[in-house]
């Protein structure tokens, strides 16, 4: 495939949610720093991530493989911010932004997917 990942804006996206991620947890209680924080952040940071490694791959089989990947992360990080808002460490504000930014990206993807599985049938 071989395209810049940096020109998906699924991409775009899912690395704007790892940032917002990143700092909605920056006020988590230590003792959370190595557990729900820790599981929470690698998740976000994994959507972003495998949309950027199933981009360097040769086939759109691979290329799916890693998109798929990204978006079963999308449904950890979802998770996460829902346990986070429950236990109390996001407030509602920041579970609200974190919510939008993580369904954005999810419509994204998906839309991005069903491209892709398009165009392999009629190509």
């Amino acid at each position: 495939m071989g395209r810049n990942f940096r020109t998906i804006r699924a991409w775009e996206l899912a690395d704007d949610l790892a940032v917002a991620v990143y700092h909605a947890t920056q006020g988590v209680p230590r003792d959370e720093i190595y557990g729900l924080v820790s599981h929470m952040r690698r998740a976000a940071v994994s959507v972003a991530a495998n949309i950027a490694e199933g981009s360097a791959r040769k086939t759109r089989k691979d290329f799916m493989h890693f998109l798929n990947i990204a978006q079963a992360s999308l449904v950890e990080v979802e998770y996460h911010i829902h346990l986070s808002e429950r236990l109390g460490y996001l407030s509602a504000e920041a579970t609200n932004d974190l919510s939008l930014a993580h369904r954005e990206t999810a419509i994204t993807l998906n839309g991005f997917i069903k491209s892709l599985e398009r165009n392999q049938l009629n190509g």
